[in-house]
């Protein structure tokens, strides 16, 4: 993957620079914007991406994606709302525009619901104590005024259209109702983790505090009207890079609910617990000898892998980096071409009437699909710091180790890591198939290989 070029900052990343996220570099920043209509008609510019009307094509944007390690931060935020489902790759970019009025109506709809069903929760609390908290009050408020007169200095047509919009999104709303104690409780945490949220970063400097609490309202907003999952510990770190990177209160909502849609089971025991149990097994596979040092009673089964795979390695590389790996992982491309890799070997199996009955179908079997890209990543850590793991004999001497790991990892090394064992892995797995069934031509089971490696794009 090659690291793409980190030109020029604009649409979602308008509000930082490439060094803004430096020790010592201080920008200052603004809030967050309620919405960025003007990016409904943006245009991408990765060749045979989006055509003359603005549709994408989805599979070439996240190969794309994947080929490139990432997209640069000019155009990052467009993408990611293609990307994490915002906006439709089939819709047109008149049709976006459309889109995005129905999506900031019904955002403030769902945000006044809320607000007028727990006025306690409508301020954050302050102790006081928190000088720049306080601050990010009193800029948050001062965005909320020039938010009221954008919307009275509206034409009348426009107001009439948002009016329609706004009686829609009520009928749909209406008969949505919330719990008191859960909300409530769910605003508690919040709010105690909001002002947690890195702080260091460029996009929370100067004004920019203010962003704390357009966050807190797209989390409060999101645990509101998705009662099943809520919030819990993580989220306003997860969020927090949506907003950073988008820079639009109604468009960090929509990309991170389209977001938690599907990775909301990572946020439940069960479903973290599942995660774990597949690194676990991963890393079997690849290092026995560290996979035994590692369950052993003294050591937690894995548990400190928790919120690398939580968060997406977000505290392990540097910002940037961190931000480029997790729009690699969303994209997805591995888990979407294994459904090419599939119908390769089912080709296969049709060229070859030779084939042993029920042998291949067992063989098949032993690639395990459920190791996704975001496991390798994690097993490339561990294996590149195999020895210092070994030594670490209790939990508390491995949480420390993997501790200090935090800001210093290398992203393009590591991902060249993870390609390789991913590769060696199909590999290995896919040759006791080849075995068995082109045995009688091993020029086509080379072939089938080298379909593989190239489905991968791995190099």
């Amino acid at each position: 993957m090659e690291d793409p070029d980190h030109g020029r900052s604009t649409a979602g990343e308008e509000a930082s620079s490439p060094d803004s996220h430096k020790p010592g570099v201080r920008f200052q920043s603004r809030v967050a914007p309620v919405s960025s209509p003007a990016l409904s008609a943006s245009r991408l510019t990765f060749p045979g991406v989006m055509d003359a009307e603005g549709r994408v094509d989805e599979s070439r944007l996240r190969m794309h994606i994947f080929k490139n390690g990432g997209v640069c931060p000019s155009e990052r935020g467009l993408v990611w709302r293609f990307l994490f489902g915002m906006y439709p790759c089939s819709s047109t970019a008149l049709e976006r525009s459309l889109l995005q009025e129905q999506m900031v109506v019904r955002y403030q709809v769902m945000k006044r619901k809320w607000k007028q069903f727990l006025p306690s929760a409508m301020r954050m609390h302050l102790n006081g104590t928190d000088a720049e908290l306080v601050a990010a009050v009193r800029y948050f408020d001062q965005r909320q005024a020039v938010a009221q007169q954008q919307t009275q200095d509206q034409s009348e047509e426009v107001r009439d259209r948002l009016a329609f919009l706004q009686l829609q999104a009520q009928i749909l709303f209406e008969r949505v109702t919330f719990d008191q104690e859960e909300l409530r409780e769910a605003t508690r945490i919040i709010d105690k983790d909001v002002p947690r949220t890195n702080r260091d970063l460029s996009y929370y400097q100067g004004e920019g505090s203010g962003n704390l609490l357009v966050l807190r309202d797209i989390l409060i907003t999101y645990a509101a009207f998705h009662p099943e999952v809520s919030y819990a510990q993580g989220m306003n770190d997860l969020c927090s890079r949506f907003l950073e990177v988008l820079d639009s209160e109604v468009d960090t909502y929509w990309s991170f609910s389209c977001y938690m849609e599907r990775f909301y089971k990572d946020f439940r025991a069960d479903g973290l617990h599942r995660k774990i149990e597949l690194e676990a097994a991963l890393l079997k596979e690849l290092d026995p000898q560290l996979y035994a040092h590692l369950v052993t009673d003294s050591m937690e089964s894995f548990t400190f892998c928790h919120r690398w795979l939580l968060l997406g390695f977000q505290r392990e590389f540097e910002h940037s980096d961190a931000l480029r790996l997790f729009e690699i992982l969303s994209c997805d491309h591995l888990e979407l071409i294994s459904q090419q890799v599939d119908r390769a070997r089912y080709q296969e199996r049709l060229a070859r009437k030779c084939s042993t009955e029920d042998n291949s179908e067992s063989e098949l079997q032993a690639i395990n699909t459920d190791f996704t890209f975001e496991l390798f990543i994690c097993a490339a850590i561990l294996l590149e710091n195999r020895e210092s793991l070994l030594r670490c004999q209790n939990e508390v001497q491995l949480i420390q180790f993997t501790s200090s790991l935090q800001g210093t990892l290398e992203l393009n090394s590591t991902l060249k890591k993870a390609e390789h064992h991913l590769y060696n892995y199909c590999k290995r797995c896919a040759w006791d198939y080849m075995n068995g069934c082109c045995r009688v031509d091993k020029s086509k089971g080379e072939d089938f290989l080298y379909q593989l490696r190239s489905l991968l794009v791995l190099k």
